[in-house]
């Protein structure tokens, strides 16, 4: 298989043997920023027990929050697709942004103007320093795929998101699309 480079929009795949890092072992992450200085994503398919309404008094919807990686866990982050509607985005890539104007959001989810279908939120974020994800990359902790589902990636919120990823991939990695999360436990 050819290796993508990462750049902003991408998609990180945990390769099936990164099995002893809780916070990446079967990760789908959205790459957000990739430049010389590092780089910043987001964990799509570890949802929390969390809902926003309960990290957010303000905040009467009770949208899912997921897990968006080891730093900085006490900070809320949000990717969504309506930069119309919130100012001070910074676009990802293929229609899907980063970022914006907070209290506008309080005021759009209260006002049901957007729903879980244009917003994710995420505790904490994935972040590599300067060449740290390209060394990741080399060790193979990582396949890097395009992002077929463009801003529609929101959506995609499966725990399972993993799984389709692997039977996506095929080859040698179907085999892992069924495997237990813990072989040992087998």
């Amino acid at each position: 298989m050819t290796r993508l480079d990462p750049q902003k929009g991408i998609l990180l795949i945990a390769e099936p043997t990164l099995t002893g890092d809780v916070s990446f072992n079967r990760s789908v992450i959205l790459l957000a920023e990739h430049n010389d200085q590092g780089s910043v994503g987001f964990i799509l398919n570890k949802p929390l027990d969390y809902k926003i309404n309960d990290l957010v008094n303000d905040i009467s919807v009770p949208f899912k929050v997921f897990n968006g990686g080891p730093v900085e866990q006490d900070n809320l982050y949000f990717i969504h697709k309506v930069p119309h509607l919130i100012s001070d985005s910074i676009e990802i890539s293929d229609g899907i942004f980063w970022g914006g104007d907070f209290q506008k959001i309080v005021n759009l989810l209260n006002d049901k103007v957007i729903d879980e279908t244009d917003i994710r939120f995420f505790l904490g974020y994935s972040g590599w320093s300067s060449l740290q994800l390209d060394k990741e990359l080399d060790s193979k902790s990582w396949v890097v795929v395009p992002n077929a589902y463009q801003s529609d990636i929101i959506q995609k919120s499966s725990s399972a998101f993993w799984k389709e990823k692997m039977m996506e991939l095929g080859g040698d990695y179907l085999i892992w699309s069924n495997a237990p999360e813990n072989p040992i436990l087998n």
